[in-house]
């Protein structure tokens, strides 16, 4: 057990857009108390802190770590600044959550995963869209064998919206949509089909007036011989918008099912079809544009406070989540080198 005390004492390193949610999110749990925020901007800690009653607030990283005393750190910062915080975690010996992309390059992430393994430091990755209610229930229905043995399926992420008017870092990154979307639905393969063999991606700019990639389609051969069509894109002007909706299409010997607009869970078989929908939780704090999203960041941080409490891995572990990484980091090199890219997941670590 991490800690002996009635609460795990955290703070959250980053008060931009995401924080507001996730510092949200913690207040539905128990057993968890937020003790300081840190921004680079004084103005920004200082608000969040006001807005949901922290009662300390820090500009200077090493001030916090120097005063407070934390089981775990919520890092919700730009990728670039992930590793900085997560070492100096590491060196005080405070188990660390950060958000995805875990690290701008994969040799980092192995070394920091190798260095929390080796100090028996809890290390986890905010990957919530395999949390996500509809995607949970698709899972359940595909392992209930319904539809039988799966040999082909679909994970579609395209949209036409305005990400980049709340994230407008997000227009000056070299690499966009693969890093940010892209580690979120090749996580998904990951959950829903286990772990790849090969991949092969190819990727465009469409959107003028940004740096970075908008369109990535990927071809993922699994290692249980499983086809996988992953594509995302920020430059999908559809008849529905369903962002941020991940939509899916699995097909088995002996039917298909499909996760269809509005959460709509779709079976069928050669006796006929049903169908459902999966509602996400609608907290009061939850912006209905990001609904699906912003209510799983309860369930993520569920399993985060019941890993450190109970002495186990989370689900999303920093370990487990290098598979997910990797696969980004040779999907680029895929579309860089116009050829499939064999994966590697034997990264070997310890409990």
């Amino acid at each position: 057990m991490l800690s002996e005390k009635s609460k795990l004492r955290f703070a959250v390193i980053g008060c931009g857009f995401w924080s507001q949610f996730q510092i949200a999110a913690w207040h539905e749990l128990e057993g968890v108390e937020l003790v300081a925020v840190y921004n680079r901007s004084v103005e920004k800690a200082c608000d969040t802190a006001l807005k949901f009653g922290v009662p300390h607030y820090y500009d200077k990283i090493e001030e916090l770590f120097r005063n407070e005393q934390l089981d775990f750190v919520d890092i919700i910062t730009d990728v670039d600044t992930h590793a900085q915080f997560i070492n100096m975690a590491l060196e005080h010996n405070v188990a660390v959550i950060c958000q995805k992309p875990l690290t701008a390059d994969f040799k980092t992430a192995e070394t920091l995963v190798a260095k929390a393994i080796k100090r028996n430091i809890p290390f986890f990755v905010h990957e919530n869209f395999r949390w996500q209610l509809p995607i949970r229930k698709l899972k359940i229905a595909i392992d209930s064998g319904v539809i039988g043995n799966v040999f082909k399926a679909r994970v579609s992420f395209c949209s036409a919206f305005p990400v980049f008017d709340n994230q407008p870092f997000l227009a000056t990154l070299d690499q966009f949509i693969l890093t940010d979307i892209g580690s979120h639905i090749f996580d998904i393969v990951r959950y829903l089909f286990g772990d790849a063999e090969n991949i092969y991606c190819k990727t465009k700019t469409v959107n003028k007036k940004i740096k970075g990639e908008d369109v990535a389609n990927a071809f993922l051969e699994m290692q249980n011989g499983i086809h996988c069509y992953a594509e995302m894109s920020y430059a999908s002007i559809l008849e529905k918008e369903v962002f941020p909706q991940t939509l899916v299409l699995v097909e088995g010997e002996q039917g298909s099912i499909e996760l269809a607009p509005g959460f709509e869970l779709k079976i069928t078989t050669r006796h006929g079809s049903t169908s459902s929908v999966i509602q996400p939780e609608m907290y009061n704090w939850v912006d209905p544009d990001y609904a699906v999203v912003h209510s799983c960041i309860v369930d993520i941080n569920r399993n985060f406070r019941d890993a450190l409490l109970n002495g186990y891995d989370a689900e999303t572990s920093a370990a487990d989540n290098l598979k997910t990484l990797q696969l980004v980091f040779a999907a680029y090199q895929s579309a860089a080198e116009g050829k499939a890219i064999s994966v590697n997941t034997n990264f070997v670590y310890e409990h």
